[in-house]
C-alpha cells in the first residue's frame, strides 16, 4: 500500500517531529501521570472497635488511634475536645500527602473546632467527622477504594444501653 494512501485513510503520520495541535482532534489530549508507590494488599482494615480500643489487622490497639497506612499510631487524645492543631499535625506532614482524614469522635458525632478545620483545609485535606463506629466503616471503604485516607479514632464509651433491658 503506498503510504499516500495508507495517510488518507488512517489520518496524519505521525513522527518525531511531529507536534499534535488541536485540529487532530482526539490525538490532542494532555495527559496527566500520578505514580503512587502502593504495595499491593498493603491496606490497613479496621476489624472491630470496643470502649478500649481496636482491633486493626490482628492488632489489639489499646485507647486512640491514628491510622497513617501502613502505620498504626497510638494517638494522645482523651476525647474530642482534645483534637487540636497539634494533635493533627502528623496527619498533614505525611509525603505522599493524604487526601482525606476521618475523624472518629467516640459515640457521637462531635463538634471539632474551627480552626482545626480550617488548618486541614488549607493544607488540601478533606476532613470526615462521624461518631467511631461509621467512621470505621467509612475509613475501611476508602481504603478498599484505593483512597489514600487517615483515620484518627477515639474509642466509644461502654455502652449501658443493653443492660437497661
Amino acid at each position: 500500500m503506498p503510504t499516500d494512501t495508507y495517510t488518507a485513510a488512517c489520518g496524519p503520520v505521525l513522527s518525531r517531529g511531529h507536534k499534535l495541535s488541536p485540529s487532530d482532534d482526539e490525538l490532542y489530549q494532555r495527559t496527566t501521570v500520578t505514580v503512587m508507590q502502593k504495595e499491593p494488599d498493603s491496606g490497613v482494615m479496621i476489624e472491630g472497635y470496643s470502649s478500649r480500643g481496636f482491633s486493626i489487622n490482628g492488632n489489639q490497639v489499646f485507647g486512640p488511634c491514628a491510622l497513617l497506612p501502613p502505620a498504626i499510631l497510638q494517638w494522645n487524645v482523651g476525647s474530642f475536645k482534645d483534637i487540636t492543631e497539634e494533635s493533627v499535625s502528623l496527619f498533614h506532614m505525611l509525603e505522599p500527602r493524604i487526601e482525606i482524614l476521618v475523624l472518629g469522635t467516640g459515640a457521637r458525632t462531635e463538634r471539632i473546632k474551627a480552626e482545626v478545620l480550617a488548618l486541614l483545609k488549607k493544607k488540601g485535606i478533606a476532613v470526615e467527622v462521624q461518631d467511631t463506629p461509621n467512621a470505621c466503616a467509612t475509613f475501611n471503604f476508602l481504603v478498599s477504594e484505593r483512597r489514600l485516607a487517615a483515620a484518627g479514632l477515639i474509642p466509644p464509651p461502654v455502652s449501658t444501653a443493653l443492660e437497661a433491658i
